[in-house]
């Protein structure tokens, strides 16, 4: 897994010393561009939300041909770094809050602000929601919807284990003894009360927020130490013995897509995952799925933030940049574009398209707006832009956490490891 985010960060690189020829030549071409390529990572749900929206599209722009592919989050980044380093990215990619800087600094991707109050009508959206899709003080992406972190669970395995479910307020300890009494009174075989998020970056990062830290700070650098990531294995660590969340073997399964979460295979009652991410976890699970807010710290600061779910970039190397703005202006304003991608990207920025919305949306959607409603007693404000080469030490986090879980290393040693192999690779830059 490392070894191919080092790859994204090499061939990058070797794309940035062209991105301004690429810039003109795109442009030079755009007008008899008819044909665009779109790339998104998620579940099933998002792609045949995306491809309904890009047939809607396509049927309201008669000539134009549009390719789509998706991935799971694993493999997005990796074939998209390859596409990148061969001048042969999509046209309109996806892109993450932790992506954006350095495929923004590196020129792997396009500014966007010739298109504003033009074809890229989302001055609406507010301040925020623009400088969060910002690098630099130039737009880089078109935000698909606002999110932050959230917990799914299934109530009703909850009741049959005679435990009570999270709820917003509940901490930490209380979480724990709540898994614990799940545990006790669970009758299904290999079912647990929770997955483990020990290997969860954004779980690290919310809980790291309630302690007064952070990933990282304004200057890329680290912003906790060794002691801190070796006490929230040892968290997991206490809860997995308990039997409280489930085992190595199972969390071992996760790809980091919601269809191999231990919530989706049925080995657990409770997940840890983005807001927007709760419509198409739904979707994958037989049992009625609710949505809360993550265990807090007592006497804790908010760990909670909101965010762009996921933004519309266009590649530097695009052929046919305006027709790709166009086509993301489709997805975010227009009514047959919203109206197909709902809000499984999260919450929409622009408060026409939530009106336009809410009336048509089911109950699950509803339950995922309603959620983001109530979250701003939780809410702190949004972290620093993660550093180049955050991306990877996510995944060294994923690995060290179940070196952990299966007994090969122990937490203050996985602590350690964490903090050494993640200032090795910011150091590369």
């Amino acid at each position: 897994m490392s070894d191919h985010l080092v790859s994204r960060r090499t061939v990058l690189g070797a794309g940035a010393g062209l991105a301004a020829s690429a810039f003109l030549d795109s442009n030079a071409q755009a007008q008899s561009a008819s044909q665009i390529r779109v790339f998104w990572w998620g579940s099933q749900e998002r792609a045949d939300r995306s491809n309904k929206a890009v047939d809607a599209f396509k049927s309201a722009n008669a000539g134009i041909d549009v390719k789509t592919e998706s991935a799971g989050w694993s493999d997005y980044w990796p074939r998209l770094a390859t596409q990148v380093a061969g001048q042969n990215a999509p046209d309109l990619l996806q892109m993450d809050y932790r992506y954006l800087f350095e495929y923004a600094r590196r020129g792997a991707i396009l500014p966007l602000d010739q298109y504003l109050g033009k074809s890229l009508d989302i001055a609406d959206f507010g301040k925020p929601n623009l400088d969060s899709c910002s690098v630099d003080g130039k737009l880089y992406g078109i935000n698909l919807g606002v999110n932050s972190s959230a917990v799914a669970y299934d109530a009703k395995a909850w009741e049959e284990a005679g435990a009570e479910p999270p709820a917003f307020g509940t901490s930490w300890d209380d979480f724990a003894s709540r898994c614990a009494a799940f545990a006790k009174g669970n009758k299904r075989r290999n079912f647990y009360a929770a997955c483990d998020a020990s290997g969860v970056e954004p779980a690290f990062e919310l809980w790291l927020r309630q302690r007064g830290k952070a990933l990282y700070d304004a200057d890329g650098k680290l912003a906790f130490d060794a002691k801190d990531a070796g006490d929230w294995f040892k968290m997991w660590g206490a809860l997995r013995d308990a039997g409280g969340c489930v085992s190595a073997d199972i969390q071992a399964l996760d790809k980091l897509t919601l269809d191999t979460s231990p919530l989706a295979l049925g080995k657990a009652a409770l997940s840890f995952l983005h807001a927007n991410q709760f419509i198409g976890a739904q979707a994958l699970s037989k049992a009625r799925l609710s949505i809360t807010a993550y265990p807090v710290t007592t006497g804790g600061k908010p760990g909670h933030y909101y965010k762009p779910s996921q933004m519309w970039s266009i590649a530097a190397f695009s052929k046919a940049p305006g027709l790709a703005v166009k086509l993301a202006n489709f997805t975010v304003k227009e009514p047959e574009g919203v109206k197909a991608l709902g809000v499984e990207r999260g919450v929409p920025a622009s408060p026409k398209v939530r009106e336009l919305l809410t009336p048509s949306l089911d109950e699950t959607s509803k339950q995922m707006v309603d959620y983001v409603g109530k979250l701003d007693p939780y809410v702190g404000p949004i972290p620093p832009s993660p550093p180049k080469g955050a991306g990877e030490v996510a995944f060294v986090l994923q690995r060290l956490s179940q070196e952990v879980a299966f007994g090969s290393s122990t937490p203050e040693d996985g602590g350690t490891q964490l903090i050494t192999e993640a200032e090795s690779i910011l150091k590369r830059g």
